[in-house]
């Protein structure tokens, strides 16, 4: 069985954005072979919530509207993009409690769990840590 890995926003933006800066240029190279490797490896899943802060992150860089559609909407093809629910807002707020997470992080943290992943690949919140025994956090930019 395939593991299910939840990516969150930071990832996406950060494959996207290709800077003259040393520092971003390394992050954006580390973010695409991240995901190239999840893409060949695993099943990977994001959320309504990733979507729209992808969006909103690209906008934020001043990338035309019309290349973040299209970018999304590849991505949308390419990936499983769950939507949030009742039970994932309720989750979040325990997941909140107990690990201290932003209300954000807390809402990325529940989707996963509620969908079976093993894995969370992001930059925001503590590298190796598991969470509820099952869901371990993985930052791709620590060596």
């Amino acid at each position: 069985m395939t593991d299910k890995v939840f990516v969150d926003t930071n990832i996406w933006v950060y494959a996207y954005l290709d800077t003259d800066n040393t520092q971003s240029h390394n992050k954006h190279l580390k973010a695409v072979e991240c995901l190239q490797r999840l893409y060949r490896d695993t099943e990977m899943i994001i959320s309504t919530q990733v979507l729209s802060e992808y969006y909103s992150a690209l906008l934020k860089n001043k990338i035309d509207d019309l290349d973040i559609q299209e970018s999304s909407r590849q991505l949308t093809q390419a990936i499983e993009v769950v939507a949030l629910s009742k039970d994932t807002v309720t989750n979040s707020y325990l997941i909140r409690n107990r690990y201290r997470y932003s209300y954000w992080d807390s809402l990325i943290i529940a989707s996963s769990l509620e969908h079976g992943c093993t894995k969370l690949i992001s930059e925001d919140m503590q590298n190796h840590q598991l969470i509820e025994d099952r869901l371990s956090i993985s930052n791709p930019f620590v060596d």
